[in-house]
């Protein structure tokens, strides 16, 4: 089983229709959130235990976990098959980010979020010396990856040269790509490809990428966190496609 922490990350599992088996709340806890979580469970017929601030400290992984933790099934994980579909099925070309190597769960929170509000179809992770789907990415993302495709691959390049016989076109970002931005065209089918915390793109990968662009920088700092990168890309591709 996996732990689900925090008041919306719970209520959005619920939501979505995620089995819970458990649902252990703070004693003492109150407000509007935990009423709802209390009622919801019940609707759900989901066993609820009280337990001390002490006992929620020692079982949660996450550092705020606001008085709440949720045991649930394992997150499941799509094909990527399933994301194009997904797409196809809303009659939308396809926008799916590819994540090389993201370590930190507070970045891949914070990505899978912006690509849920940003209407992206899918996210693909890599199985290896990268994030997975945690309680800490689940609390970031605010309850985004219980909406969101999300499949784990075992190599990223490989993925890659799916997408582009689905015809998919790869962009990449990164310092020595040959053009803005904002002068790249991001409105048919794409795969934005972030790379990982420091070191970026993988030789591989970037390889792959069928052109990188660059994000401009007009102060002293020449690289930005890898989840504002993302959402920066994320945000253009989505300008670009809905209001141009």
């Amino acid at each position: 089983m996996r732990k689900i922490e925090g008041r919306n990350p719970v209520l959005e599992a619920m939501n979505a229709g995620r089995e819970i088996k458990k649902l252990i709340i703070q004693k003492g806890a109150r407000g509007r959130s935990i009423q709802e979580l209390i009622e919801r469970a019940d609707k759900l017929n989901i066993p609820v235990e009280m337990a001390a601030k002490s006992e929620l400290d020692r079982i949660a992984t996450s550092s705020n976990h606001q008085g709440v933790v949720a045991y649930a099934d394992e997150f499941r994980y799509v094909h990527i098959d399933e994301i194009l579909q997904f797409a196809e099925d809303k009659g939308e070309s396809p926008l799916i980010v590819i994540l090389d190597r993201i370590q930190d769960p507070h970045n891949l929170g914070s990505i899978i979020r912006t690509a849920n509000a940003a209407g992206v179809h899918g996210v693909i992770i890599p199985k290896h010396r990268a994030s997975g789907i945690t309680p800490v990415v689940t609390k970031t993302s605010a309850g985004a990856v219980e909406y969101t495709k999300v499949a784990r691959v075992t190599n990223i390049a490989r993925a890659i040269d799916e997408l582009k016989e689905a015809g998919l076109w790869i962009v990449g970002s990164g310092l020595e790509g040959d053009r803005s931005i904002y002068q790249a065209d991001l409105k048919g089918p794409l795969g934005i490809v972030i790379g990982s915390e420091g070191e970026g793109m993988r030789r591989l990968v970037k390889e792959k990428c069928d052109f990188i662009v660059q994000i401009p920088m007009f102060g002293q700092i020449e690289s930005l966190n890898a989840s504002v990168a993302a959402g920066i890309m994320i945000y253009e591709a989505v300008r670009q496609r809905r209001f141009s």
